[in-house]
């Protein structure tokens, strides 16, 4: 059973601040430009606000200009799920925590070689532990 089965609004209210449950739970977005992990350049994993679960490696980061840390891939394949998402009268790719649903941002395809991805992800669902 996935996390996002097993626990409810509750336990993930008390987990999470006010901003972070908006984001990660209720499928929120940050401002560009405000997330705490947009300009982070050092060397180290991004994992799951939730659970933990490790989702980007820093070498896949790059610097797309639109205000939301982004990465050309996942840290392993099958550790961000797709979802299509129509809200605010457009057609987007929702990725989320395979493992506990929790919202990330979105997907596009005009991302960097060598796989010309763009995870758009917001700094409120992933935490950053430096190598």
């Amino acid at each position: 059973m996935a996390d996002s089965e097993k626990y409810d609004d509750e336990y993930w209210r008390d987990k999470l601040t006010p901003e972070e449950y908006r984001i990660c739970r209720e499928k929120g977005t940050e401002r560009p430009f405000t997330g705490e992990y947009n300009a982070e350049k050092s060397a180290g994993i991004y994992y799951c606000k939730c659970c933990g679960e490790s989702l980007f490696h820093s070498q896949h980061k790059f610097d797309s200009g639109s205000g939301w840390p982004s990465f050309y891939q996942g840290v392993a394949a099958g550790v961000i799920a797709e979802h299509p998402d129509m809200s605010h009268g457009m057609i987007r790719t929702e990725i989320t925590c395979a493992h506990c649903g929790c919202h990330l941002g979105h997907v596009f395809d005009d991302g960097p070689a060598p796989t010309g991805t763009r995870y758009c992800v917001n700094s409120a669902s992933l935490t950053f532990e430096k190598e």
